[in-house]
């Protein structure tokens, strides 16, 4: 075998080139050709190659000539398709498409009855042409001159003594009898007459008889002349017509084409299923939608009686013609899934991948949306670099397609093709256009979304799953649609191993809270799920934290710092039932260190002499001048005036008495409501009703050195306050309250009085008088202690 090899390489070295290359020999019996695996040097593909050896069959020679022109030149889908031939002086090659002897499956009997009667119309089809539209002779018609493609396909070649009756000299009646088996196979005329007596026959009389020999072959086995007339296991519909074929007196002999003919009437044996389909796939381009669909129909309900290499390499090729450009659309492209269950992985790679590669980028919805659908059947025959690279790109489209049932198809697909994406486009396109889908108008769009987010929360990276799933899943959880807000508790609760301590406390947490009670039982259900699911979580993430994080007390250095940092002037508390006290002094503390704060209003002396103004701008009793009043960034500017119009209201009580030990003012009171009104009026003021008490250039509102010329002015703007200025819970609401004119026709006695009045800050200030009883409970309102009466009896 390897000197065979070897001699044939040799061979075609020496001769002209030749684009293929010999591989292992393939047994032929019957047959003046050695037929030999090939492959195209070009591309590598599958071809076969009939050699002859011109030095070992000399006397066949002109048999292995004729059949060298005649293949040359006879075009028709039934015949072996020729690629290439090449003349040697020692060998003949003709290089042929993949083929397999078709002796091989008689022998075997690997033919169903199906696939029988279709190879029998295919070399009758092929049979007619010969005799009747090129007017010749085959003479050749055997089960060693037909083939197999890689489709199922029945083709004729053994071309030998195929002689057209035009021609001078015709090669059957010379060279008919060198012929391997000849006498075997000829008819009775040729075994009486000769070769020669053909002559006077009609043209399919030889080939008409052969045929009758090949269906008893086929179905039986070809054994001798005298046992033609024996049907045995042919069937009967072809029983009748085969005993007619196979007629001793030639005139009676059916020809090939009324044996066709009579085959293809309705109900007849070649009316099958797998015959119809044939014809249909080479003229499907012509078809209308009716005929393609009723075709498909029938397609997959008997796809079990057709072989499976018709299905591969007859039917695929033609319906993913018809896909992409015969507009056949997803009915015809779910035969091509079915059939391509079938196909091996280099089979999809080269046949199917390409074709959807190219239909992801076809505008047509109806495909699209079919491609979306099946994708859990073709992405385990992808490759990874096919779909990130080439399928990827054009799947996104449908995010923002105007059709809804487009996007959604697209979110749902994502979970299919989410490990066959790099990280990149995981964590960045796809992350883009889920933000986009989870704000869709279509509340079922958003309600997947959020699906998908949970499912492939574990594809996306570790530094943005979680700033990501929390901020989707918080924000479904405000969805209006019932669904949308169930779908993000459930994928709170399938993804809270993703999230640390710190976000499920302070994201998870409160944003579930507010679903527990949700006006719908589902959410409510769903909700106390989850948050058991989140506590959990937090109890377990925090058993093994420390009780403080605060730094032992004894490990203090020689400086007295702990840890290098200072150490606290507040001891940290050691009892529960000394909670509190760290929190009174360190307020206490605040109060003494901060400079600048207010200090309380003191009262003048009895004997009504003013007190004198220090040199630097304060006065004696330690009040801020104005220019510290006045300073940019004084919070408390526009409140001092009341807060010290209040204690100067408090001062009066008989209970009050004032104190000055070294030039500082203590004032000792023994009424505790005073100060919880005070507390209850910080709380009710607003920086918009605080009062503002005159200004000093840019201050805050505080009292401050003004010019004698607007005392007057000052004066009547604070007995005139407006109502909607005063202090919340000042307002007059008693029948008692002093009007304007009432305010001005006090003004010139106060003005009277301002040099007794004690000087604060530069200024007089009229004494406080004694506070006047509350009227009666039943006269009064509930606030009436808070009117412009004691506001203004507290300036007479």
């Amino acid at each position: 075998m390897e000197f065979l090899k070897s001699a044939v390489a040799s061979a075609i070295s020496k001769g002209p080139a030749f684009g293929f290359t010999l591989g292992d020999r393939v047994d032929l019996s019957d047959s003046i050709w050695t037929l030999h695996n090939g492959t195209k040097k070009d591309d590598g593909s599958k071809c076969s190659v009939f050699a002859f050896d011109i030095n070992a069959n000399k006397s066949r020679l002109p048999l292995a000539k004729n059949a060298l022109r005649k293949w040359r030149t006879l075009r028709h889908p039934g015949v072996v398709r020729v690629l290439d031939t090449l003349e040697t002086d020692t060998n003949i090659y003709v290089a042929t498409e993949r083929v397999v002897p078709l002796g091989w499956h008689v022998k075997r009997n690997a033919l169903n009855t199906e696939t029988i009667k279709w190879g029998l119309y295919t070399i009758s089809s092929t049979m007619k042409f010969v005799n009747e539209d090129a007017s010749s002779i085959h003479g050749n018609l055997r089960v060693s001159s037909i083939y197999t493609t890689e489709s199922g396909e029945w083709k004729l070649a053994g071309f030998e003594v195929l002689s057209s009756l035009k021609e001078e000299d015709p090669a059957i009646f010379t060279y008919g009898g060198l012929l391997p088996d000849s006498s075997r196979y000829a008819a009775p005329e040729i075994g009486r007459g000769g070769w020669d007596g053909l002559k006077n026959q009609a043209v399919h009389v030889t080939d008409s008889w052969n045929m009758g020999t090949l269906i008893y072959e086929i179905f039986n086995g070809y054994a001798t002349q005298d046992q033609l007339s024996q049907i045995k296991s042919i069937p009967a519909p072809i029983a009748a017509p085969y005993r007619r074929l196979t007629q001793a007196n030639p005139k009676l002999r059916l020809p090939i084409s009324h044996f066709l003919e009579q085959g293809k009437r309705a109900g007849s044996f070649f009316d099958t299923p797998l015959i119809r389909c044939c014809e249909f796939i080479e003229n499907m381009g012509v078809k209308d939608e009716r005929e393609r669909e009723e075709f498909l129909q029938n397609l997959e309900e008997t796809k079990d009686q057709f072989p499976e290499e018709f299905f591969k390499a007859k039917v695929l090729p033609e319906l993913l013609k018809s896909v992409e450009y015969g507009g056949g659309g997803p009915k015809v492209f779910s035969v091509v899934l079915m059939i391509a269950d079938k196909l091996s992985e280099d089979e999809w790679e080269s046949t199917i991948t390409p074709c959807i590669v190219r239909l992801f980028s076809s505008p047509d919805r109806a495909i699209r949306v079919f491609l979306l659908d099946n994708l859990p059947k073709m992405i385990d025959h992808l490759p990874g670099k096919i779909v990130s690279g080439s399928i990827f790109p054009q799947l996104v489209t449908g995010f923002s397609d105007v059709a809804p049932i487009v996007r959604e198809q697209t979110v749902k697909s994502i979970l299919i093709v989410i490990n066959k994406l790099s990280d990149r486009q995981i964590n960045g396109d796809l992350l883009k256009y889920l933000a986009k889908t989870q704000n869709d108008e279509q509340p079922g769009i958003r309600t997947n979304t959020t699906i998908c987010l949970g499912k492939i929360a574990k594809n996306l990276g570790q530094h943005t799953r979680a700033k990501v799933l929390a901020a989707a899943f918080t924000r479904s959880l405000r969805d209006p649609f019932v669904h949308a807000r169930n779908a993000a508790l459930m994928a709170l609760a399938a993804t809270a191993d993703v999230f640390d301590e710190t976000d499920c406390a302070t994201k998870c947490l409160p944003a579930i809270c507010p679903t527990l009670i949700d006006k719908e039982k589902i959410i409510r259900t769903q909700a106390q799920k989850t948050f058991d699911v989140y506590m959990a979580r937090i109890k377990t993430l925090t058993a093994n934290m420390p009780d403080t994080a605060l730094p032992p007390p004894n490990s203090a250095d020689a400086n007295g710092v702990a840890g290098g940092a200072a150490a606290p002037r507040m001891g940290t508390p050691q009892t529960d039932a000394s909670w509190a006290g760290w929190a009174i002094s360190s307020f206490t503390k605040t109060l003494s260190s901060v400079t600048g704060e207010m200090q309380t209003q003191p009262q003048p002396p009895s004997s009504g002499v003013s007190t004198p103004t220090q040199e630097n701008g304060s006065n004696t009793l330690g009040l801020p001048s104005t220019a510290s009043s006045s300073r940019p960034g004084s919070s408390r500017s526009a409140s001092t005036t009341s807060n010290l119009h209040r204690q100067a209201v408090s001062s009066s009580s008989p209970n009050s008495t004032i104190r000055s030990k070294s030039g500082n003012l203590q004032i000792d009171d023994d009424d505790d409501d005073a100060d919880y009104d005070a507390w209850g009026a910080m709380g009710d003021e607003t920086p918009a009703e605080k009062p503002k008490f005159g200004s000093t250039g840019g201050g805050g509102g505080g009292f401050g050195k003004t010019s004698a010329a607007n005392e007057d002015d000052m004066i009547n703007s604070l007995l005139n306050k407006p109502k909607s200025a005063l202090p919340k819970g000042l307002g007059k609401k008693t029948a008692g309250t002093t009007t304007t004119a009432t305010a001005k026709s006090t003004a010139a006695a106060n003005r009277a009085r301002i040099g007794k009045k004690p000087v604060i800050a530069g200024r007089a200030v009229a004494p406080p008088k004694k506070k006047e009883p509350p009227p009666p409970a039943a006269d009064v309102d509930a606030d009436a202690a808070w009117g412009n009466d004691n506001w203004d009896a507290d300036w007479k």
